[in-house]
């Protein structure tokens, strides 16, 4: 095994984790951040989802060795308060049933705000096309990433 160096929400990390292990595994067994969820395994579900450089993946099917040397960031660390505007906007527009999805899905409605501030239907629906929601709150997904961009109520 060889050391690893990750920054996962604005702090450095030394891990010693075989670098094919899934950065998911290492996010929560290794640094105890369990927000991000397990879900499939197969990277079709979302609940994994992770920023990676800025950019939202699946950490199921994001190796080690492929995360070193990026910024990481995980639900934990879109805000220490829960002020981002999506966590605000998933709030308000009262998104989460059971909620296990929910955290995958806030991070892929974070990074399509940071890439595309004013997404159309279109758009929010191209980017939880690989999310798997069965409480079906996707209307509400949809309304809550408007109300994050400043579109709708």
């Amino acid at each position: 095994m060889t050391t690893h160096q990750l920054n996962v929400n604005g702090r450095n990390h030394s891990v010693d984790v075989d670098a094919d292990t899934p950065l998911l595994w290492v996010l929560r067994d290794t640094l105890g951040l369990t927000g991000t969820k397990f879900g499939c395994g197969q990277g079709v579900c979302g609940a994994c989802t992770v920023h990676l450089g800025g950019k939202a993946v699946k950490a199921c099917q994001t190796s080690l060795q492929e995360a070193a040397g990026h910024a990481i960031t995980t639900v934990e660390g879109l805000s220490k308060d829960g002020s981002h505007p999506v966590q605000k906007a998933w709030l308000a527009e009262d998104v989460a049933q059971c909620g296990y999805c929910q955290p995958g899905m806030i991070m892929s409605a974070a990074a399509l705000l940071h890439h595309k501030p004013h997404p159309t239907d279109y758009d929010i629906d191209a980017a939880f096309a690989d999310h798997v929601c069965r409480c079906g709150t996707y209307p509400r997904v949809r309304s809550a990433v408007k109300r994050a961009a400043g579109g709708a109520k």
